[in-house]
């Protein structure tokens, strides 16, 4: 009888490291976005509403691997924002962050998951309240500490 050849042993692989752009325009949630997603070695920039943040993606479609976007941003909103960008040449995922959606608007981000071809993402999630600024200015300090 012959013994088997071992296996080598498992090996982790690599994490791929993102290139995040975020667009939000609460300045609390962006700071701690960013602290978040550098602790795991993730680049992030920050926009603080749609506008600029479909002026990034124009201006360097490839620049990013992930945008994520908050829906309720004065000028144009997550939804606005989201349909600009299907129409330039974005290659990367798309993520909605965000609370309190009705469910028109709901339906409305469904329905452009629907029409995104194979190559494009969108991931929704919503929540059920939205975050006051004193507990998100607790959140980012508590995040600042190591």
């Amino acid at each position: 009888m012959t013994n088997p050849t071992p296996l080598p042993d498992a090996v982790d692989p690599v994490p791929k490291l993102l290139r995040v752009l975020y667009a939000d325009d609460m300045v609390q949630l962006r700071e701690l976005l960013v602290i978040v997603l550098n602790r795991d070695g993730h680049t992030v920039e920050t926009a603080p509403d749609g506008f600029t943040a479909l002026d990034k993606i124009k201006a360097a479609p490839s620049a990013y691997d992930v945008l994520i976007t908050d829906h309720h941003m004065p000028g144009m909103n997550g939804l606005e924002l989201v349909s600009a960008i299907r129409e330039t040449p974005y290659q990367g995922k798309i993520i909605i962050f965000s609370s309190e959606l009705s469910e028109v608007v709901n339906a409305a981000y469904h329905r452009l998951v629907l029409q995104v071809s194979k190559r494009r993402h969108i991931l929704l999630v919503g929540f059920q309240r939205r975050h006051d600024r004193a507990e998100l200015e607790v959140r980012a300090r508590a995040a600042r500490s190591p």
